[in-house]
């Protein structure tokens, strides 16, 4: 078991304990000495607590252990006074004093805290949505900054976790990750705690590790804050996505914009009213804050040559002689294969076939990154003709096809949009870059003339 992590506002609060329990002794005319005698032993534990927490980090306690030192002889002499209330009266006074001294070196001579701030990520490929806040925390020298990615398991199609995925191995190389098993949230109680998953066990498609639920969470961390993994297109805000575990339990929700704001309260206070529970989970305006996305941060940060390309990428983009075909990024979503999902792989194997007769320019096909695994949950029977138009479309290479964590490398690379609308094209619409939204139902023909 991990060592228990006292903060500094712990130790005033313990001792404030003390106070109250000395207070509490030096007022009782008549106590039973078994009920003391239990009493005098926790806070006898207590000091010993402080003090040896105090004793090993060497946190300039010197001074303070040596107090608790004498506070314990008082606890001792006052075990000893047991039935003699004047007596126990007039060491209380005296503990009363030594507590005050007690308690005022510990504000003095402790160094304040560090934030102990944790990010919780679960899929490599939405790190962008909490990204730039971990670049602030990791800079800020009164920050203890950690990165914790979570598992998480398919669900099958009658609602029981199947296949457990974890993807702490796909962060960027400069972001340092912990073991999820490694790190103790009940002996570390972060001062603030991120995620970016805001669904807990109510996704039919996945569910992150139970131990990692907000509510879970919410227990050890003393600030829950949630970012979405997601940006609202043209700031539209699907009702259901305003009341989740994530937002209920979460002390503080990161928003893109005002209008997003504002929305995610109306119907925040509709769903409070309906449950009769207006403000039991906190004010939703404080609650919603309006600072931005940081996906916005990322997309316009990301540069083409910051990006060293993998070889089968340089081959279809660059020519022998050093100029570049154009690169079309082709962007699928879930919503549009659950909408109509024959439609929209009839769809994808016509983009395919248009794009492949093209010389001069490139595609790049990066599906959603639960694109398989909800068909897989949702419409298990268009599974495998999935598999067959990527694996077509892998062996005949001539186009790419971007299954990566890292969504601003297409981004940034490509020279233009085409594809489902959905929160890509608002972080595409930064970039300035040409956007086409495709129409299922139409299919071009690809026979030349």
């Amino acid at each position: 078991m991990a060592e228990r992590r006292f903060k500094k506002k712990d130790l005033i609060e313990m001792v404030a304990t003390l106070e109250e329990a000395n207070d509490f002794i030096g007022k009782q005319r008549k106590l039973a000495a078994s009920n003391m005698d239990e009493t005098l032993a926790q806070c006898q534990e207590a000091a010993f607590a402080i003090g040896n927490y105090l004793e090993a980090r060497g946190e300039n306690g010197e001074r303070i252990v040596r107090l608790l030192e004498n506070y314990c002889e008082n606890i001792y002499q006052m075990s000893l006074a047991a039935g003699d209330a004047d007596k126990c009266g007039r060491i209380a006074k005296k503990i009363r004093k030594q507590l005050l001294t007690i308690k005022s070196a510990i504000r003095n001579d402790v160094p304040d805290d560090k934030k102990e701030v944790v990010f919780f990520p679960y899929k490599a490929s939405m790190w962008d949505s909490l990204e730039s806040i971990w670049k602030r925390a990791t800079a800020d020298e009164n920050c203890i900054t950690s990165v914790v990615p979570i598992p998480y398991y398919d669900k099958n199609p009658d609602g029981s976790l199947g296949q457990m995925h974890y993807e702490g191995d796909q962060y960027p190389e400069d972001v340092p990750v912990t073991s999820w098993q490694e790190y103790d949230m009940a002996a570390r109680r972060p001062d603030v705690a991120f995620i970016h998953n805001p669904y807990d066990d109510c996704n039919y498609v996945t569910s992150i590790h139970p131990d990692f639920y907000a509510k879970e969470i919410k227990e050890h961390a003393d600030m829950l804050v949630y970012v979405p993994y997601f940006i609202c297109i043209d700031d539209v805000v699907r009702e259901e996505f305003c009341v989740l575990p994530g937002t209920i339990w979460a002390d503080r929700v990161i928003l893109q914009s005002e209008t997003v704001r504002k929305r995610y309260i109306e119907n925040y206070h509709c769903w409070e009213d309906s449950q009769g529970c207006r403000d039991m989970f906190g004010k939703a305006e404080e609650k919603f804050l309006a600072l931005g996305s940081p996906k916005f941060d990322k997309v316009l940060s990301a540069k083409r040559e910051d990006y060293e390309l993998p070889e089968e990428w340089r081959r279809l983009i660059e020519r022998e002689d050093g100029s570049r075909r154009k690169v079309v990024l082709y962007n699928t979503t879930l919503g549009a294969v659950l909408r109509d999902t024959e439609g929209m792989l009839a769809k994808i194997r016509n983009v395919l076939e248009v794009f492949r007769i093209q010389e001069d320019v490139v595609l790049l096909w990066r599906p959603h990154p639960l694109f398989r695994e909800t068909l897989r949950s949702m419409r298990r029977q268009t599974v495998e003709e999935y598999d067959e138009i990527v694996e077509r479309y892998r062996e005949e290479a001539w186009g790419i096809f971007d299954d990566t964590a890292d969504m601003y490398r297409a981004i940034a690379v490509s020279d233009a949009y085409y594809g489902d609308n959905s929160s890509v094209v608002e972080l595409y619409k930064r970039t300035g870059k040409p956007i086409m939204i495709q129409n299922v139902e139409i299919k071009i023909s690809t026979t030349k003339n």
